[in-house]
């Protein structure tokens, strides 16, 4: 999800991150006030800031986690998931893309047009 959508989705990044802490995940970290934020990439073409929803650990793997939300701004969605999921493959970690009811079909849209063959978490 991009900067602009967090405030209005507050609730489901909440619901996310518990669902996580019950799936057994350790150390969260996530970008909402109340949690240590994630480290941060910085695009150098336009500044562009990059924080990802969540990461957390199981067992000794780093998993990072995105909410899959209709955006206004898909451009920059797509943006985000492919630096992420480039990022999570040359640092052997894991890419997930959590997502809920009313937002399946946007987000499937969005993986197939970046060629991104993820299974989605549905909460």
């Amino acid at each position: 999800m991009i900067a602009q959508d967090k405030e209005e989705n507050k609730n489901i990044l909440k619901q996310s991150i518990s669902h996580l802490e019950f799936l057994g995940f350790e150390n969260i970290k996530a970008d909402l006030q109340g949690y240590e934020q994630p480290s941060t990439f910085v695009k150098k073409e336009d500044n562009m800031v990059i924080v990802p929803d969540i990461t957390a650990y199981k067992r000794t793997k780093k998993y990072i986690f995105e909410l899959g939300i209709k955006s206004n701004k898909p451009k920059a969605l797509k943006t985000k998931w492919r630096l992420l999921d480039v990022v999570t493959r040359m640092k052997d970690q894991r890419f997930k893309i959590i997502t809920t009811k009313g937002h399946y079909s946007f987000t499937n849209t969005m993986l197939s047009e970046l060629n991104l063959d993820k299974t989605l978490m549905k909460i």
